[in-house]
């Protein structure tokens, strides 16, 4: 019985078609078969290794850019403005971006907002925009260069935070004495 060169043609293609999503992931990951850490993805996407604290417990990549980050507990990290990581921190990785972000919000005055996304200019410059709502905000990529230590912080965004904008700066020695005797 003789085989049908077309047949051939489309078993091959169908192969191709199911291990190509394969091979992409793979390519991102080292050869000796440790899948790297999220501050190692980071970079190879053009974005510092800062981005994230430095308590990130589990890190998974899909071959079609979207991650999860799991966190040991939720954090705060001081940039150039105060940021908020949730326990999980979802997203899609392009090049130069992250999109569809959730789990990562920014005060701005006394209100939190989400961050929907991260840029930075391609070639690579000095700045990193964050997108949250309507704005974007262009930062100093160098703050988010290294990797920040996570600090306890308000009990998250929106939770406590009515509490934090009463209460008293703790040093009491940077008040003003505002009645004298």
């Amino acid at each position: 019985m003789a085989q049908n060169p077309n047949s051939d043609i489309r078993l091959a293609l169908i192969s191709l078609f199911f291990l190509f999503p394969i091979i992409v992931s793979v390519s991102v990951f080292d050869s000796d078969h440790n899948p790297p850490t999220v501050y190692e993805i980071l970079p190879k996407f053009g974005l510092p290794s800062g981005l994230l604290p430095s308590t990130v417990s589990n890190f998974t990549f899909q071959s079609d850019g979207r991650f999860t980050v799991e966190l040991e507990k939720p954090c705060y990290v001081q940039f150039e403005y105060f940021v908020y990581y949730d326990k999980t921190i979802t997203g899609k990785l392009g090049y130069g971006s992250i999109t569809e972000l959730e789990g990562i919000q920014v005060q701005r005055f006394f209100f939190w907002f989400n961050v929907d996304e991260i840029n930075v200019d391609l070639p690579p410059s000095d700045s990193i925009y964050f997108q949250f709502g309507l704005v974007n905000r262009r930062l100093d990529v160098d703050q988010f260069k290294s990797v920040h230590s996570c600090r306890d912080g308000r009990k998250g965004p929106c939770r406590g935070s009515w509490k934090w904008f009463l209460e008293l700066p703790t040093p009491t020695e940077d008040i003003p004495m505002l009645i004298t005797e």
